[in-house]
């Protein structure tokens, strides 16, 4: 396998560190940065607040897992005012049913302040669990309901990247590119795109690795509503100069991308993350067409299920400018 040419690093271009440090982890192929944005790294350590972090934790898991956490701790909280009940006596509650079930359903009338009047405390014991309840009840529906209107306004960007990057040919040159959409209704303005190539280097017998920002065609559009392929073009000054498929395998590349902008609908800074590694990359063909043919009088329109496709290109130079 042919050696690891060194890297000519613009002033632009050169990064010491983008918060992963330059040691090097004993794995090859493994990602600092996964395709859905979240990092690899672990932090080990930590105060038991910070590991559990339940506000976090309950805003940030999915829809499913939310609503099952919250119907899973409304029955147990039912339930455990039903056992309290139990335990004041059968003489407590007053109405039809008995046992466990009169008590829970008495609970679930409690805390959601129903009331059918069939059900009723009689009991001084009885009375006051109900209060306690009660307010417990009010101030986890407070909660609930936080939670629910935190998660539906927390601002997200859904922007999906392509399968693969590729690296194409461009203008008298090749180019790294990939493809970017927003898979929503809302308006994404003033969206900008900072990329890194990340890779290993053996200087002097030494493993590092370093990070080298990607100079951009263009690093922003003012307008986001269709898709938009991002280019680096590979020049002298590019750190992909030079570089054939084989040699970005043998230094374990990953290419970081940071896209950042603003929600239109909610005025509020948005970003999404991804990486390519060495292996996503593509050689030699360039994205397909997918902005569909549009009729006379009929908007111009895009079809997102086909961002990933490909097409055969011409065979031409590769990653040497």
């Amino acid at each position: 396998m042919a050696p690891d040419p060194p890297l000519e690093a613009t002033p632009k271009a050169a990064s010491d560190d983008l918060g992963f440090g330059t040691r090097v982890r004993t794995g090859r192929g493994e990602r600092l940065l996964n395709r859905d944005g979240s990092f690899t790294v672990r932090r080990n350590g930590l105060p038991l607040r910070a590991v559990i972090s339940l506000s976090h934790t309950l805003l940030m898991m999915r829809w499913p897992g939310f609503l099952g956490l919250v119907g899973l701790a409304y029955l147990l909280f039912n339930g455990a005012f039903a056992l309290v009940y139990l335990a004041l006596g059968p003489q407590a509650i007053e109405g039809p049913g008995a046992g466990f079930e009169r008590a829970f359903f008495f609970s679930v009338q409690t805390a959601s302040t129903i009331g059918y009047g069939h059900l009723v405390p009689v009991t001084t014991g009885a009375n006051v669990a109900a209060t306690l309840e009660a307010l417990l009840a009010l101030i986890a529906f407070a909660l609930v309901t936080g939670l629910v209107y935190a998660r539906f306004t927390r601002p997200m960007a859904d922007i999906i990247f392509s399968k693969h990057a590729i690296i194409a040919p461009y203008r008298d040159i090749t180019a790294f590119e990939f493809r970017i959409a927003n898979q929503r209704r809302n308006q994404i303005i003033e969206l900008r795109a900072r990329i890194f190539l990340s890779r290993v280097d053996r200087l002097g017998g030494r493993v590092t690795r370093s990070f080298h920002e990607l100079e951009l065609e263009r690093d922003h559009v003012a307008f986001f509503p269709l898709t938009w392929t991002v280019v680096h073009p590979i020049g002298e000054g590019s750190p992909f100069h030079g570089l054939t498929r084989d040699q970005l395998l043998a230094c374990d590349a990953e290419i970081m991308i940071l896209l950042s902008g603003i929600d239109d609908t909610l005025s509020q800074t948005v970003h999404a993350r991804s990486s390519y590694k060495a292996d996503e990359i593509v050689w030699n063909t360039r994205f397909a067409n997918i902005y569909q043919r549009a009729e006379s009088g009929n908007p111009m329109s895009i079809d997102i299920g086909h961002l990933d496709d490909l097409e055969g290109a011409p065979r031409g130079r590769t990653g040497k400018g």
